[in-house]
């Protein structure tokens, strides 16, 4: 099931957002960040943010927001987070299909992912089957924590043709 998260929702899912950001493989965000900062970017600073859940449990999330202001809010941007418990079961999938419906609801015409780092090839698999391509590439971009500097790619689907 997919709905709205809500605060208590995000600190049940903040070890795995803390996880995802700590290990420096695929966001761009502070590895430092504490659970208010990271509420505020993943929930308050977004047009929504969404929870799957199955047997009680929080596995995924997402966030949907305009990428740009003014002549550019008809595009979207996310963020998706799956619990490494719960990977390779589709979650990431469906979130994104969820998403993509609820832009389209929000009058969105496209989304554009801003980096998607190039060492993240099962995201970039995932994507490119949901009928993303990559626009650009940005070079060294992203600096690993394993692999040092990486290049990240900027991915866009128009929503309405």
């Amino acid at each position: 099931m997919i709905r709205e998260m809500t605060k208590a929702d995000f600190e049940i899912f903040w070890p795995t957002f803390r996880d995802i950001v700590v290990a420096q493989e695929s966001y761009a965000f502070d590895p430092q960040i504490n659970i208010e900062t990271a509420y505020q970017l993943w929930c308050k600073q977004t047009r929504a943010s969404f929870v799957f859940t199955q047997n009680d449990q929080i596995l995924g999330s997402y966030y949907i927001k305009s990428n740009g202001m003014g002549p550019s809010d008809h595009i979207c941007n996310c963020g998706y987070m799956v619990s490494e418990l719960a990977r390779g079961k589709g979650i990431a999938s469906k979130l994104c299909e969820h998403s993509q419906a609820t832009a389209k609801a929000l009058g969105y015409s496209a989304m554009q992912f801003n980096s998607v780092v190039s060492t993240n090839q099962i995201a970039i698999k995932l994507w490119q089957k949901l009928g993303f391509t990559i626009i650009g590439t940005i070079p060294e971009a992203y600096r690993h924590a394993q692999l040092g500097l990486v290049d990240s790619y900027i991915m866009h689907k128009a929503l309405i043709r």
